[in-house]
């Protein structure tokens, strides 16, 4: 490789001293200079040679996957606080151990450098990541899948002599579930293994005591050697992998735009381990391999808050484009409104957090229900369910489906003996059938996906009339007529309805 990271440590001749204003920071003999490819020459004193005070560690800290994890400290110089003005690694890396006991001052501390008959080198580094972010540009940007991308990019790493066994991804996502995505390759394997925990991973002991834990809380990144005994830094996953043959392993922050700290790790098995100039090359491309597994994510970011606030269908039709107001469909379906009982009483009684539970109770079972019988839940208003359930060519159907979920419902609510009920409650529910609109309302800045029409309106009517007279489900003759069991209540003069509505009651206990 031509032109690849370099990272070359020098000692400096004679005395060499760091000033701020007249005021001397730093004045050594024994100062050194360390080039690195990108980064201005940076100048190293011995710990003694420091003049100024230091304060304690403070809590930021950076990774290098050749020099370590820089901890940083304060300095107070004639009366002006500087913080964070001072780096030093505790445990350099073997690149870099030279400079391990040495500090360096931040470029805006120093406002006079002494070098003395030194003189410094330019970094004239050419096209490190020609090769990969041409791919990434050229090639990659067609790929579909975060898995795809995560066997290209490690197939495309070999191929450029970065000595690859495993590599892995971990991104935080926003689901109300899952916790992020876990990419994992390995280069025996046919295909990339995905992983999505869920939030109970943060206290699972396998990631508190881990590389994803420590670089994700800003702990800074890792890098272990495990040709020798791990070393205090080593994890159990990275003892795992030595017993597989890895002879290297690097942990690193692959930050998001949004501050979002992900994790990427690489693991070799070549003798050597991965050299200066292997990860030099993934070190230099990893902004732009960030902002790939960024794009991803927003797009499963979008699916999913888009699934968890309106529903799988209704979601798929907004990210399909219908996003503008009026944007929607006539669509013939049966529509349910289910309204848990004497929710006023019951946040009187119960405190906060029980009724809180019970209400995530209530939804969850009713909304699980309702998906198991091809409805969708499209809102929760206060205390009560909003579904749908469409028909396409099939409208008896989706009157049996409804109905058979508003009896699973109800009859789940009536169940005096079901253990993991945490709290019982009851509910009404109405049902009707009819064509509505399945698509934006709203302002132009504030819209709602819902369903609109004399259906939506009928099923909330009929629902208070349910709830009023004790009755666990009342439908329409529409619904009634795709459905057995049903017990005739005759015409229904509804609240708000200019004509009586024709009303059947299904046979399912009565709420007493």
């Amino acid at each position: 490789m031509t032109n690849s990271y370099r990272i070359k440590t020098e000692p400096l001749k004679g005395r060499v001293t760091a000033s701020r204003n007249g005021t001397v920071l730093a004045s050594s003999e024994s100062a050194l200079v360390m080039y690195e490819t990108r980064l201005p020459p940076a100048i190293y004193f011995p710990e003694n040679d420091i003049a100024a005070p230091l304060s304690e560690l403070t809590e930021l800290q950076t990774f290098c996957p050749f020099k370590g994890t820089a901890s940083y400290r304060d300095l107070e110089v004639s009366g002006e606080h500087l913080p964070n003005a001072v780096w030093s690694y505790l445990s350099a890396l073997p690149e870099s151990h030279a400079i391990q006991g040495h500090y360096g001052f931040m470029p805006d501390v120093v406002t006079d450098m002494d070098l003395g008959e030194n003189t410094l080198c330019a970094d004239d580094p050419g096209n490190i990541g020609g090769p990969i972010v041409d791919w990434l540009l050229r090639e990659a940007a067609f790929i579909t899948t975060p898995e795809d991308f995560t066997a290209a990019l490690a197939l495309r790493l070999r191929e450029h002599g970065v000595h690859l066994s495993r590599l892995s991804v971990m991104l935080w996502s926003l689901h109300p579930l899952i916790a992020g995505k876990n990419y994992i390759w390995e280069k025996d394997a046919k295909e990339v293994s995905v992983f999505a925990p869920s939030y109970e991973i943060h206290d699972h002991p396998s990631y508190m005591n881990s590389p994803l834990r420590h670089v994700s809380s800003g702990f800074g990144g890792i890098r272990q050697k495990l040709g020798a005994k791990c070393s205090s830094n080593s994890f159990p996953i990275i003892e795992d992998l030595q017993a597989k043959g890895a002879t290297d392993y690097v942990a690193m922050p692959m930050p998001f735009s949004d501050g979002r700290r992900n994790v990427l790790t690489l693991t070799s098995d070549h003798p050597d381990g991965f050299s200066t100039a292997n990860l030099g090359l993934v070190f230099e491309c990893s902004p732009v391999i960030s902002r790939f597994y960024e794009v991803f994510m927003q797009k499963e970011n979008a699916q999913s808050l888009l699934e968890t606030y309106v529903g799988k269908r209704s979601g798929a039709r907004v990210l399909g484009g219908q996003i503008r107001r009026g944007d929607g469909d006539e669509i013939d379906a049966a529509i349910m409104f289910c309204d848990l009982h004497d929710s006023t009483r019951l946040a009187e009684t119960l405190d906060r957090t029980a009724y809180i539970a019970l209400l995530n109770q209530f939804f969850e079972t009713t909304s699980t229900i309702i998906h198991d019988h091809g409805g969708e839940v499209l809102k929760f208003i206060g205390d009560a369910v909003l579904a749908v359930f469409p028909a396409g060519d099939d409208a008896k159907m989706a009157c049996s489906q409804a109905l058979e979920a508003a009896r699973a419902i109800v009859d789940h609510s009536a169940d005096r003996e079901d253990p993991a009920s945490a709290h019982q409650y009851e509910c009404s529910i109405g049902i009707a059938f009819g064509r509505v609109t399945y698509g934006n309302v709203g302002s132009r800045e504030r819209l709602d996906f819902t369903v609109i029409g004399q259906a939506a309106n009928l099923a909330s009517r009929l629902n208070d009339y349910a709830k009023c007279n004790n009755h666990g489900i009342v439908v329409t003759r529409d619904v009634a007529d795709a459905c057995k069991g049903m017990v005739e209540l005759g015409p229904l003069r509804l609240h708000n309805m200019s004509e009586t509505v024709h009303g059947y009651v299904a046979d399912v206990p009565e709420v007493a």
